[in-house]
């Protein structure tokens, strides 16, 4: 890659950070009221569900058919406020050459938003984490995503106590 291009790549991972900043801190802001905040809220849920926004935002083919997109909480959705409309509008500008920078984008953004909680609190980024994790396993593998089977086996016996 030239000096050139770095400097682009750079400049461009500096500006879709700065969007992500400004989701985070409208947010943060946002929910700092207790009044605004739903059952069970704690700070990192934010991070987890912009997380999930850029997840949803850039549809990975490698994701797994059940994982194609993840469903949002509406306790939070009810609890986000007139600010919903604005961070999907960032949201949506956050837009990337390839699904590889994509997923290291997330990677990124994932990672940095565990710096910042204890072990305790990491639960849902983890679940994240490594969810997309699997998807750049599967892309640098150049594996096609399978399909989950929810069926059970058949039982080996027809008598419980030896299945």
């Amino acid at each position: 890659m030239s000096l050139k291009a770095l400097l682009i790549a750079i400049g461009y991972n500096l500006s879709m950070n700065k969007k992500t900043e400004k989701i985070l801190e409208i947010w943060h802001k946002h929910f700092e009221s207790e009044e605004k905040q739903y059952s069970e809220f704690e700070s990192s849920d934010i991070e987890y569900f912009v997380g999930c926004l850029l997840y949803n935002h850039f549809a990975f083919s490698k994701a797994l058919d059940t994982m194609k997109s993840i469903d949002l909480s509406y306790d939070f959705l009810e609890s986000c406020g007139d600010e919903y409309d604005e961070i999907i509008a960032i949201i949506k500008s956050i837009e990337l050459e390839d699904e590889k920078q994509r997923i290291e984008f997330l990677q990124n953004f994932i990672a940095d938003a565990k710096k910042k909680y204890s072990e305790d609190e990491l639960y849902l980024l983890n679940r994240l984490e490594y969810h997309v994790d699997g998807v750049m396993q599967r892309y640098e593998s150049g594996e096609e995503a399978k399909k989950v089977n929810f069926e059970a086996p058949e039982p080996r016996s027809a008598n419980p106590l030896l299945r």
